[in-house]
């Protein structure tokens, strides 16, 4: 088959999950300075068989896009144009940094290491991936 790897793009840093290679389970890969994410992905794509990326769609509560996605459109691009054999999805991200704090809290980590925005942005990834999977 092939995985899926689910990106939550930021203006500084992007978290990165992946599905194992039948699909079923969402796992937090890393947290990448976006200035370095198409190499980072480059690498990856050239070790294992990606087969989609779902990237976060920052919404308002109105369903309207969110102010972040003039940051994430040229991204799109640039993703799209390094790998045209990649279909590219979107999934709505709204509340994930929220859920991902709860999930941090949940899983008993002390309140310095909930701070990791870098932890946060892989965890809001892994809870996007997990979206996507369950409603496919």
């Amino acid at each position: 088959m092939g995985r899926i790897l689910a990106l939550d793009y930021g203006k500084k840093r992007t978290g990165i999950a992946v599905t194992d290679e039948l699909q079923l389970i969402a796992s937090g890969l890393t947290t990448i300075a976006s200035h370095e994410l198409l190499d980072f992905l480059k690498k990856y794509v050239s070790e294992e068989k990606v087969v989609k990326f779902v990237v976060g769609e920052p919404r308002q509560m109105n369903n309207t896009p969110s102010e972040s996605e003039i940051f994430i459109a040229p991204f799109l691009s640039r993703l799209k144009k390094a790998f045209p054999e990649v279909p590219v999805v979107r999934e709505d991200e709204r509340f994930t940094s929220k859920l991902a704090i709860r999930t941090m809290i949940d899983s008993g980590l002390k309140k310095k290491q909930r701070r990791d925005k870098a932890l946060v942005d892989e965890i809001s990834a892994t809870i996007i991936l997990q979206a996507y999977l369950n409603k496919n």
